[in-house]
Protein backbone atom coordinates (compact mmCIF):
# COMPACT_ATOMS: atom_id res chain seq x y z
CA UNK A 1 0.00 0.00 0.00
CA UNK A 2 1.01 3.38 -0.87
CA UNK A 3 0.22 7.02 -0.28
CA UNK A 4 1.01 9.69 -3.06
CA UNK A 5 1.79 13.19 -1.45
CA UNK A 6 2.76 15.17 -4.18
CA UNK A 7 6.08 14.40 -5.65
CA UNK A 8 6.77 12.10 -2.96
CA UNK A 9 5.56 8.42 -2.52
CA UNK A 10 4.93 7.41 1.10
CA UNK A 11 5.69 3.30 1.30
CA UNK A 12 3.10 1.81 3.71
CA UNK A 13 3.74 -1.91 3.71
CA UNK A 14 4.87 -1.38 7.09
CA UNK A 15 3.18 0.65 9.47
CA UNK A 16 4.27 4.54 9.75
CA UNK A 17 4.75 7.19 12.25
CA UNK A 18 3.13 11.00 11.83
CA UNK A 19 4.76 12.88 14.62
CA UNK A 20 2.80 15.85 15.53
CA UNK A 21 4.02 19.24 16.00
CA UNK A 22 1.50 21.91 17.44
CA UNK A 23 2.75 25.48 16.78
CA UNK A 24 -0.01 26.50 18.95
CA UNK A 25 -0.01 28.10 22.56
CA UNK A 26 -2.69 26.51 23.81
CA UNK A 27 -1.90 22.36 22.90
CA UNK A 28 -3.43 20.71 25.48
CA UNK A 29 -0.62 18.24 25.73
CA UNK A 30 2.45 20.23 25.24
CA UNK A 31 1.21 23.66 26.37
CA UNK A 32 3.21 25.58 23.64
CA UNK A 33 6.42 24.15 23.84
CA UNK A 34 7.19 24.62 20.35
CA UNK A 35 4.56 27.92 19.37
CA UNK A 36 8.11 29.49 18.67
CA UNK A 37 9.79 28.91 15.05
CA UNK A 38 13.14 28.10 15.84
CA UNK A 39 11.70 25.20 18.39
CA UNK A 40 8.98 23.99 15.86
CA UNK A 41 11.89 23.05 13.26
CA UNK A 42 14.60 21.96 15.79
CA UNK A 43 11.60 19.54 17.44
CA UNK A 44 10.66 19.08 13.32
CA UNK A 45 14.02 17.79 12.50
CA UNK A 46 14.54 15.66 15.19
CA UNK A 47 11.03 13.64 14.63
CA UNK A 48 12.30 13.10 11.26
CA UNK A 49 15.64 12.01 12.48
CA UNK A 50 13.58 10.07 15.71
CA UNK A 51 11.78 8.04 12.46
CA UNK A 52 8.68 9.98 11.96
CA UNK A 53 7.43 8.99 8.07
CA UNK A 54 5.62 12.63 8.13
CA UNK A 55 5.48 15.69 9.91
CA UNK A 56 1.86 17.08 10.56
CA UNK A 57 2.12 20.66 11.47
CA UNK A 58 -0.90 22.36 12.78
CA UNK A 59 -1.52 26.46 13.93
CA UNK A 60 -4.89 26.03 15.31
CA UNK A 61 -5.47 23.64 18.60
CA UNK A 62 -8.68 21.63 17.92
CA UNK A 63 -8.95 20.49 21.56
CA UNK A 64 -12.30 19.84 23.12
CA UNK A 65 -13.38 24.03 23.92
CA UNK A 66 -10.45 25.27 21.92
CA UNK A 67 -10.95 29.00 20.82
CA UNK A 68 -11.29 29.40 16.67
CA UNK A 69 -7.89 30.93 15.19
CA UNK A 70 -8.17 33.16 11.86
CA UNK A 71 -6.85 32.46 8.65
CA UNK A 72 -4.17 35.23 8.95
CA UNK A 73 -2.94 34.63 12.29
CA UNK A 74 -2.84 30.40 11.41
CA UNK A 75 -0.65 31.10 8.45
CA UNK A 76 2.06 33.16 10.47
CA UNK A 77 2.21 30.09 12.55
CA UNK A 78 2.40 27.59 10.24
CA UNK A 79 3.89 28.51 6.73
CA UNK A 80 7.43 29.73 7.83
CA UNK A 81 8.03 26.49 9.79
CA UNK A 82 6.54 24.22 7.12
CA UNK A 83 9.10 26.50 4.66
CA UNK A 84 11.93 25.57 7.19
CA UNK A 85 10.98 22.24 7.45
CA UNK A 86 10.73 21.23 3.52
CA UNK A 87 14.31 22.27 3.24
CA UNK A 88 15.58 20.72 5.74
CA UNK A 89 13.65 17.01 5.68
CA UNK A 90 12.93 14.54 3.13
CA UNK A 91 9.97 13.09 4.85
CA UNK A 92 6.50 14.42 3.39
CA UNK A 93 5.17 17.06 5.31
CA UNK A 94 1.52 17.64 6.44
CA UNK A 95 -0.81 20.25 7.33
CA UNK A 96 -3.20 20.06 9.90
CA UNK A 97 -5.79 22.80 9.10
CA UNK A 98 -9.66 22.76 7.95
CA UNK A 99 -9.49 26.47 5.79
CA UNK A 100 -8.70 26.27 2.50
CA UNK A 101 -6.51 29.31 2.31
CA UNK A 102 -3.94 27.71 4.83
CA UNK A 103 -4.09 24.56 2.60
CA UNK A 104 -3.13 26.04 -0.43
CA UNK A 105 -0.09 28.31 0.85
CA UNK A 106 0.62 25.89 2.66
CA UNK A 107 0.94 23.16 -0.09
CA UNK A 108 2.98 26.59 -1.78
CA UNK A 109 5.02 26.33 1.04
CA UNK A 110 6.66 22.75 0.62
CA UNK A 111 3.23 20.45 2.65
CA UNK A 112 2.97 17.42 0.59
CA UNK A 113 -0.26 16.47 2.80
CA UNK A 114 -3.15 17.85 4.33
CA UNK A 115 -4.84 16.96 7.37
CA UNK A 116 -8.45 18.05 7.92
CA UNK A 117 -10.78 17.01 11.00
CA UNK A 118 -13.48 18.48 8.92
CA UNK A 119 -12.55 15.82 5.83
CA UNK A 120 -12.75 18.71 3.11
CA UNK A 121 -15.86 19.71 4.12
CA UNK A 122 -15.67 23.69 4.38
CA UNK A 123 -16.47 25.58 1.16
CA UNK A 124 -13.66 25.66 -1.41
CA UNK A 125 -11.43 22.98 0.52
CA UNK A 126 -11.85 20.52 -2.09
CA UNK A 127 -11.01 23.07 -4.68
CA UNK A 128 -7.90 23.98 -2.94
CA UNK A 129 -6.34 20.30 -2.98
CA UNK A 130 -7.80 18.43 -5.95
CA UNK A 131 -5.36 20.31 -8.42
CA UNK A 132 -2.67 20.17 -6.09
CA UNK A 133 -1.55 16.33 -6.29
CA UNK A 134 -1.06 16.24 -2.37
CA UNK A 135 -2.30 13.26 -0.08
CA UNK A 136 -5.84 13.84 1.82
CA UNK A 137 -6.59 12.60 5.20
CA UNK A 138 -10.55 12.74 6.16
CA UNK A 139 -11.27 12.65 9.25
CA UNK A 140 -14.89 11.82 11.34
CA UNK A 141 -15.84 14.77 13.60
CA UNK A 142 -19.27 15.21 15.47
CA UNK A 143 -20.15 18.71 16.22
CA UNK A 144 -17.40 21.79 16.36
CA UNK A 145 -14.34 21.32 18.78
CA UNK A 146 -15.74 23.65 21.18
CA UNK A 147 -18.71 22.07 21.55
CA UNK A 148 -18.06 18.60 20.05
CA UNK A 149 -17.78 16.53 23.40
CA UNK A 150 -21.02 17.55 25.23
CA UNK A 151 -22.67 14.16 25.24
CA UNK A 152 -22.40 13.20 21.95
CA UNK A 153 -24.59 10.34 20.83
CA UNK A 154 -24.24 7.38 18.14
CA UNK A 155 -27.06 4.56 17.28
CA UNK A 156 -24.43 2.41 15.27
CA UNK A 157 -20.62 4.41 15.96
CA UNK A 158 -18.76 1.99 13.87
CA UNK A 159 -21.51 2.06 10.58
CA UNK A 160 -22.20 5.87 11.01
CA UNK A 161 -18.61 6.49 10.86
CA UNK A 162 -18.01 4.44 8.49
CA UNK A 163 -20.53 5.57 5.90
CA UNK A 164 -19.68 9.42 6.60
CA UNK A 165 -16.21 8.71 5.67
CA UNK A 166 -17.24 6.85 1.95
CA UNK A 167 -19.39 9.63 1.77
CA UNK A 168 -16.60 11.94 1.61
CA UNK A 169 -14.22 9.47 -0.35
CA UNK A 170 -16.96 10.06 -2.67
CA UNK A 171 -16.68 13.40 -2.75
CA UNK A 172 -13.11 13.34 -3.56
CA UNK A 173 -13.58 11.32 -6.29
CA UNK A 174 -16.11 13.50 -8.10
CA UNK A 175 -13.50 16.62 -7.50
CA UNK A 176 -10.79 14.41 -8.89
CA UNK A 177 -8.54 13.40 -6.27
CA UNK A 178 -7.49 10.52 -6.95
CA UNK A 179 -7.78 7.33 -4.42
CA UNK A 180 -4.23 6.75 -3.86
CA UNK A 181 -3.62 9.95 -2.32
CA UNK A 182 -6.56 9.51 0.33
CA UNK A 183 -6.39 8.41 3.91
CA UNK A 184 -9.38 7.89 6.38
CA UNK A 185 -9.30 8.44 10.33
CA UNK A 186 -11.99 7.89 12.54
CA UNK A 187 -11.31 11.19 14.65
CA UNK A 188 -10.82 9.21 18.54
CA UNK A 189 -11.82 11.60 20.62
CA UNK A 190 -13.64 14.55 18.10
CA UNK A 191 -17.00 14.25 19.66
CA UNK A 192 -17.18 10.88 20.75
CA UNK A 193 -16.94 9.09 24.40
CA UNK A 194 -15.20 6.41 25.88
CA UNK A 195 -17.19 3.54 24.66
CA UNK A 196 -17.23 4.88 20.87
CA UNK A 197 -13.57 5.14 20.62
CA UNK A 198 -13.10 1.79 21.89
CA UNK A 199 -15.58 0.47 19.58
CA UNK A 200 -13.99 2.37 16.95
CA UNK A 201 -10.63 0.94 17.19
CA UNK A 202 -11.48 -2.33 17.78
CA UNK A 203 -13.26 -1.96 14.47
CA UNK A 204 -10.47 0.03 12.57
CA UNK A 205 -10.48 -3.09 9.86
CA UNK A 206 -14.13 -2.86 9.07
CA UNK A 207 -13.55 0.93 8.46
CA UNK A 208 -12.43 1.49 4.96
CA UNK A 209 -12.48 0.99 1.63
CA UNK A 210 -9.85 -1.83 0.33
CA UNK A 211 -6.98 0.29 -0.54
CA UNK A 212 -7.94 3.14 1.80
CA UNK A 213 -4.84 3.40 4.74
CA UNK A 214 -6.56 4.41 7.89
CA UNK A 215 -4.81 6.36 10.21
CA UNK A 216 -5.05 6.85 13.57
CA UNK A 217 -4.57 9.50 16.35
CA UNK A 218 -4.14 8.29 20.30
CA UNK A 219 -1.43 9.98 21.68
CA UNK A 220 -2.06 11.65 25.02
CA UNK A 221 -5.91 11.54 23.90
CA UNK A 222 -8.54 12.17 27.00
CA UNK A 223 -8.94 7.95 26.44
CA UNK A 224 -5.76 6.97 27.76
CA UNK A 225 -6.32 8.70 30.73
CA UNK A 226 -10.19 7.34 31.66
CA UNK A 227 -8.02 3.78 31.27
CA UNK A 228 -4.94 4.77 32.49
CA UNK A 229 -5.73 7.55 35.14
CA UNK A 230 -3.37 9.42 34.17
CA UNK A 231 -2.86 13.44 33.21
CA UNK A 232 -2.22 14.37 29.74
CA UNK A 233 1.89 14.52 30.43
CA UNK A 234 2.12 11.08 32.08
CA UNK A 235 -0.04 8.99 29.36
CA UNK A 236 3.07 8.11 27.32
CA UNK A 237 2.65 4.15 28.12
CA UNK A 238 -0.89 3.96 27.55
CA UNK A 239 -0.26 5.84 24.06
CA UNK A 240 2.29 3.56 23.15
CA UNK A 241 -0.11 0.24 23.90
CA UNK A 242 -3.19 1.78 22.21
CA UNK A 243 -1.00 2.97 18.82
CA UNK A 244 0.57 -0.99 18.41
CA UNK A 245 -2.98 -2.77 19.32
CA UNK A 246 -4.20 0.38 16.40
CA UNK A 247 -1.20 -1.48 14.40
CA UNK A 248 -2.89 -5.15 14.78
CA UNK A 249 -6.13 -3.75 14.68
CA UNK A 250 -5.38 -2.69 10.98
CA UNK A 251 -3.77 1.12 10.79
CA UNK A 252 -1.43 2.25 8.82
CA UNK A 253 -0.38 5.42 10.08
CA UNK A 254 -0.50 6.17 13.44
CA UNK A 255 -0.17 10.19 15.03
CA UNK A 256 2.11 10.46 17.65
CA UNK A 257 3.75 13.52 19.90
CA UNK A 258 6.38 10.91 21.46
CA UNK A 259 7.56 9.97 17.66
CA UNK A 260 10.63 7.54 19.06
CA UNK A 261 8.60 5.50 21.70
CA UNK A 262 6.14 5.19 19.22
CA UNK A 263 8.06 3.87 16.19
CA UNK A 264 9.87 1.34 18.14
CA UNK A 265 6.35 0.33 19.26
CA UNK A 266 4.89 -0.06 15.54
CA UNK A 267 7.83 -1.68 14.66
CA UNK A 268 7.02 -4.75 16.70
CA UNK A 269 3.26 -4.56 16.36
CA UNK A 270 3.84 -4.30 12.61
CA UNK A 271 6.22 -7.71 12.67
CA UNK A 272 3.38 -9.27 14.56
CA UNK A 273 0.66 -8.31 12.29
CA UNK A 274 2.97 -9.39 9.36
CA UNK A 275 3.74 -12.84 10.82
CA UNK A 276 -0.11 -13.37 11.97
CA UNK A 277 -0.85 -12.57 8.30
CA UNK A 278 1.76 -15.32 7.34
CA UNK A 279 4.26 -13.47 6.04
CA UNK A 280 8.64 -13.32 7.13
Amino acid sequence: MQLLCRDLVLDLSEPRVMGVLNVTPDSFSDGGRYAGFAAAVARGVAMAEEGAGIIDVGGESTRPGAAAVGVQEELERVIPVIEALAQRVTVPISVDTSKPEVMRAAIAAGAAMVNDVRALDAPGALDAVAGTGAAVCLMHMRGEPRTMQQAPEYRDVVGEVRDFLAVRLSACDAAGIATTRLCIDPGIGFGKRAEHNLALLAALDRLAAPGIPVLVGVSRKSLVGMITGRAAGDRLAGSVALAALAVMRGAAIVRAHDVAETVDAVKVAGALRRAAAGGD
